[in-house]
C-alpha cells in the first residue's frame, strides 16, 4: 500500500462535491493512510459528519469550542499531527480565507497553524472559478507553495458546463501518492492494456457480449500510470472513466480491438490482455432488425480471431500477460493457454468463487509464469491485485533484459 503510515488531514467545505470526499477517505484508507476529517459548518449540510466518522473510525472536527469534547489547543495538535492537509472540495470562500490569512472557523484555523504541506482541490461554479479575484487568490497561494489538484471540465450541479468539477477521488489519490514519492519503477516503459467486453452484433439492435465491467483492466491502467508508465488503454464498452494521464482508445467489436492492439503492439514494452474478448460471433449480420416470430431461429456462430495468439507470433521483446477465466481444472486449463500462446505470464480466476465474479471490485487469482512458477493470491481489491500483477510482469521484464 502506497500511503502506509502517512497521516492525512482532510478538510471538507460546503459544496455539492462533498459526497466525493467520502470516496476519497475510503481510497486513502485502502492505501494505508491514517485519515482524520475536519468540516466547515456548511459542509455538514451536504454530508453528515457521521459518514466520515464511520469511514475513519475517528470523530469529525468542525467546532473550535465543542461542548462534548474540548481541548484548548486541539486545532494546533491536529495541525501538527498531519503529514499533509488536503482540502477537497475547497470552496471559493475557503480559498479566499486562506489567501487572506483569515482564520475564523476550524478548517481555516488549522490550515493557518499547519507546518505540513497543504494541498487544495477547488470545486465551484465556472464563473466563480474564473472570477479575477479567485484567480488572483489561486496565483497567490501557488506562489506561496500551496499545492493544487486542478478542477476538471464537465457538467456542474448548476447545469452549466465548464471548469470547476472536483476531480475523481482516485485522481486525487494519485496526486497525493506522487507528493509522497510514490513508486516510479515503470518509468520509461510503454504499457498496452485491453479492458472490458467486446460486442458482436446480430442485427442493428441486438448483440452477443459478456458481463465484463472492465474494472481489472482499468485498475491495471491506473496503477501502471501511477508507477510512471506511459499507458495506452484499449477499452470495450464500459461505464468507467479513464484514469488521468493515459491514452484511451474505445472499441466495440473484437475486430476493432484486434486492429487497435496490433497498431500499438510493436511500440509497447508490456501487454496486459485483460479484456474479455468474445470467442464467437455470428456468421452473418442482418441488415435489418430480426423480427420476433413464434418459430425458432437458427444462429450460426463462428470463431473469432485469437488476438493474443496472433500478437505472440509478432513478439520481439514485449512481456505478454494473458488473463483466463476458468470454471474447472483452473490451473491446468490456464497453463495450457499460457504454453499454446507463448505468454510470459497468465492470470486466472474462477468466477464461481464469491468475490471473484464479473463486475466485482475484488478478485482472487492464481498467477502462472512461463518458467513454471505459480502462486495463488488471497482475495483482494482489483487495485491491490493490479500492483501484484505489475510486480510480476516487471520482474519478468527485468530478468529478460538481464538474460538478453
Amino acid at each position: 500500500m502506497r500511503l502506509t503510515n502517512r497521516k492525512i488531514l482532510l478538510g471538507v467545505c460546503g459544496c455539492i462535491a462533498a459526497y466525493k470526499s467520502a470516496y476519497l477517505v475510503r481510497l486513502l484508507r485502502q492505501e494505508g493512510a491514517e485519515v482524520r476529517v475536519m468540516m466547515t459548518r456548511s459542509a455538514g449540510e451536504f454530508v453528515a459528519p457521521l459518514t466520515f466518522e464511520t469511514l475513519t473510525d475517528h470523530p469529525v472536527y468542525s467546532e473550535m469550542f465543542p461542548k462534548d469534547r474540548y481541548f484548548g489547543t486541539h486545532h494546533i495538535d491536529l495541525a501538527e499531527w498531519s503529514d499533509l492537509i488536503v482540502v477537497a472540495p475547497a470552496s471559493g470562500n475557503m480559498i479566499g480565507k486562506i489567501a487572506s490569512g483569515i482564520a475564523d472557523d476550524f478548517v481555516s484555523t488549522v490550515v493557518m497553524a499547519s507546518q505540513s504541506p497543504v494541498m487544495i482541490s477547488p470545486s465551484m461554479n465556472t464563473h466563480m472559478y474564473e472570477n479575477p479575484i479567485m484567480q488572483a487568490n489561486l496565483r497567490k497561494l501557488k506562489d506561496l507553495g500551496y499545492r493544487f489538484v486542478e478542477p476538471t471540465v464537465g457538467e456542474l450541479a448548476c447545469k452549466t458546463y465548464g471548469v470547476g468539477r472536483l476531480p475523481d477521488p482516485q485522481d486525487i489519490v494519485t496526486v497525493i501518492t506522487s507528493h509522497f514519492g510514490g513508486q516510479s519503477d515503470l518509468s520509461g516503459l510503454k504499457v498496452l492494456i485491453s479492458a472490458g467486453p467486446t460486442v458482436e452484433y446480430l442485427d442493428p439492435v441486438r448483440y452477443i457480449s459478456n458481463p465484463s465491467s472492465g474494472k481489472m483492466g482499468y485498475a491495471l491502467a491506473e496503477r501502471a500510470r501511477a508507477r510512471g508508465a506511459e499507458v495506452t488503454l484499449v477499452s470495450g464498452p464500459v461505464a468507467l472513466e479513464a484514469p488521468a494521464g493515459i491514452t484511451r482508445i474505445d472499441v466495440e467489436s473484437g475486430s476493432q480491438m484486434r486492429q487497435a492492439l496490433r497498431e500499438h503492439f510493436d511500440r509497447c514494452d508490456m501487454l496486459l490482455m485483460a479484456a474479455a474478448v468474445g470467442d464467437y460471433g455470428p456468421e452473418t449480420v442482418s441488415e435489418h432488425k430480426i423480427k420476433k416470430s413464434a418459430q425458432p431461429i437458427q444462429l450460426k456462430l463462428v470463431p473469432k480471431a485469437d488476438i493474443l495468439l496472433e500478437l505472440s507470433r509478432d513478439k520481439s521483446a514485449q512481456v505478454m500477460v494473458g488473463f483466463a477465466l476458468e470454471t474447472e481444472d483452473v490451473v491446468a486449463n490456464a497453463s495450457e493457454k499460457l504454453n499454446r500462446k507463448k505468454l510470459d505470464m497468465i492470470v486466472v480466476n474462477n468466477p464461481k468463487i464469491t468475490g471473484a465474479a464479473f463486475k466485482s471490485d475484488t478478485n482472487q487469482v492464481t498467477i502462472i509464469e512461463a518458467d513454471g512458477n505459480s502462486y495463488e493470491l488471497p482475495m483482494m481489491s482489483k487495485l491491490e491485485l493490479a500492483d501484484k500483477i505489475l510486480d510480476s510482469a516487471l520482474k519478468i521484464s527485468i530478468k529478460s533484459k538481464h538474460n538478453g
